[in-house]
């Protein structure tokens, strides 16, 4: 019985740890990563393959803000936080939204962009942790801001629709 006990606490201090925990939010924009050949930030420079099964090519987002949504199917916070992130992406049409999700199978991440109504989002597979990785992206629920420039800022979630707003209004400015 105390073995149970024990296995029980030690499965969920797992599950909240895994499931982003409770790091710092960044405050403000990190440099970027050096950028070579054409202006492409070193973290860009990745394919991926979605979740619809197109390739996707990261360079294509040079120049441009985007916002990284890292998320996994079972998280929690992740799912209750899809809505916030489907009303940004509709709000803030300049910026270019793209859900990474890893850490399950490939129907498991389908099943959830179905039932949280993302599907208008581009959503990348990445089983393998490699875009997480280049991002420096270590837990879900996690925001990577990326200015036009390179320089970003990560936030660990959940963020609320007010949190995402602020992020992406100072990801806008100038």
């Amino acid at each position: 019985m105390r073995a149970m006990r024990t296995m029980a606490a030690l499965s969920a201090i797992l599950l909240a740890t895994a499931c982003g925990g409770t790091t710092p939010t960044e405050t403000t924009f990190s440099p970027p990563a050096s950028s070579s050949g054409a202006g492409v930030p070193h973290a860009l420079r990745f394919s991926a393959k979605t979740l619809d099964g197109r390739t996707f090519d990261g360079t294509g987002l040079a120049g441009k803000p985007v916002a990284f949504w890292f998320w996994a199917p079972w998280c929690p916070k992740c799912r209750s936080e899809a809505p916030a992130v489907k009303a940004a992406a509709a709000k803030y049409g300049d910026v270019a939204f793209v859900g990474v999700a890893g850490l399950d199978t490939e129907p498991a991440m389908k099943d959830f962009v179905r039932s949280t109504g993302t599907e208008d989002l581009t959503h990348l597979s990445d089983n393998e942790g490699a875009v997480w990785t280049k991002l420096g992206v270590s837990s879900q629920s996690t925001f990577v801001f990326m200015k036009p420039d390179g320089s970003t800022l990560k936030a660990s979630g959940p963020l609320t629709q007010d949190d995402l707003d602020g992020h992406l209004r100072t990801l806008l400015s100038r």
